[in-house]
């Protein structure tokens, strides 16, 4: 991805920190570079993994950003810091030199400012590279100019969905389910039917449909980009003792994947190949199918950006369980601030490579609404 846009013409300023091996969505520390804040308020996270790049492009340190997404590290760290962000269907971007937290959800993609600036970034991303198998998936489903299918009027006769399971539970901020509902009323105004939306018995088979092999992953990452590096395998790392003690368990059990109580029996294949997630999918669309929707919609966190360091109120990440497993892409959007200036995203789900349909709701929401705003004390730089 960055040899193209490179090749584009884009300047590349520098790479920025990240949570420790992209483990968590809401530690936001490494041991390289300390802790990453939320520029519309230091004592708040900027969520996790990819949150040095929203941090850096909402304070306008940088135009836009290419971030990973395994769980939510591009959607969530765009919705904390009033950013667009779109996790790409499975096989749009090439991940070939993403260090990997599983290759089986891995996606790489842009967060930016707008949705426009989004588009123009991923045009230039998209499209089949050898060194990634999975982008074969992509062979005639790419488009050459996302930017052509920015719309205003886009969510005139959409048709959408709200999922709310991901609304209505107990622990989700009051000022988030408002927000939330007045996107809905927002999308209504430009011409949207709204309806609310479920997955028959999701909650079976939504349970162990993800599935990786950090330690498998990273030591084959090792070897093809790592020939030069002072560590060449996950062992090697966790005899080093260069981590954050609170990874450290974490990458014990990577190295130990019998002792994971979590962990999913069987093969684990990718997005394309393995059969929980193929049904997994499969349902998805079928209910959006059965309901006629042309994409789901639902707050991205159900809960504000966490004070730094607060790993015990509720998180609210609504990112984890249906794009990553089923490859199917999503963008986030601001909808808002709530508790005074702490950003809020909706994110938009569609069905595999209607990236352009994706674009297209966004836009005409964003033009619509216009909630982002630079955070107080990082504007414009001279």
């Amino acid at each position: 991805m960055v040899k193209k846009i490179r090749e584009a013409g884009a300047i590349i300023l520098f790479k920025s920190n990240m949570a420790e091996w992209a483990f968590s969505p809401v530690m936001t520390e490494s041991s390289i570079a300390g802790i990453t804040r939320n520029p519309y308020d230091l004592q708040r996270v900027p969520a996790g993994s990819s949150d040095g790049t929203a941090a850096s492009v909402a304070a306008n340190v940088a135009e836009v950003g290419l971030g990973s997404d395994t769980g939510d590290s591009i959607r969530g760290p765009s919705s904390h810091n009033d950013l667009v962000g779109i996790r790409p269907t499975i096989g749009l971007t090439s991940r070939d030199g993403i260090v990997p937290l599983n290759s089986k959800a891995d996606v790489g993609g842009p967060l930016a400012r707008t949705v426009a600036d989004a588009a123009a970034v991923l045009s230039v991303v998209a499209g089949y590279d050898p060194a990634d198998p999975v982008t074969a998936e992509s062979k005639g489903k790419v488009e050459r100019d996302y930017t052509k299918f920015l719309d205003k009027d886009g969510l005139k006769g959409a048709r959408l969905g709200v999922f709310r399971r991901y609304v209505d539970v107990p622990t989700t901020d009051p000022e988030i389910k408002a927000l939330m509902e007045k996107a809905i009323g927002e999308m209504k105004a430009q011409g949207a039917e709204v309806v609310d939306f479920d997955i028959p018995d999701f909650d079976n088979i939504s349970k162990r449909v993800g599935c990786g092999d950090f330690q498998a992953d990273l030591n084959e990452f090792f070897a093809v980009h790592g020939t030069n590096a002072p560590y060449k395998s996950l062992q090697d790392v966790y005899d080093s003792g260069l981590y954050l003690p609170s990874v450290q368990d974490r990458i014990k059990r990577a190295l130990d994947p019998k002792s994971n109580p979590n962990a999913r029996p069987g093969p684990c294949v990718d997005t394309y190949h393995d059969e929980r997630k193929i049904a997994f999918r499969n349902a998805i669309v079928a209910a959006m199918d059965s309901a006629k929707i042309d994409a789901v919609i639902y707050p991205t966190w159900s809960n504000p950006p966490r004070l730094v360091g607060d790993i015990k109120s509720p998180g609210g990440d609504n990112s984890q369980q249906l794009a990553p497993p089923t490859g199917m892409p999503v963008i986030t959007v601001p909808m808002g601030f709530t508790h005074g200036m702490l950003p809020a995203g909706v994110s938009i789900l569609g069905r595999s490579f209607t990236e352009p349909l994706l674009f297209k709701l966004a836009y005409s929401y964003e033009q619509a609404t216009r909630y982002r705003q630079p955070p107080p004390g990082f504007g414009p730089l001279p």
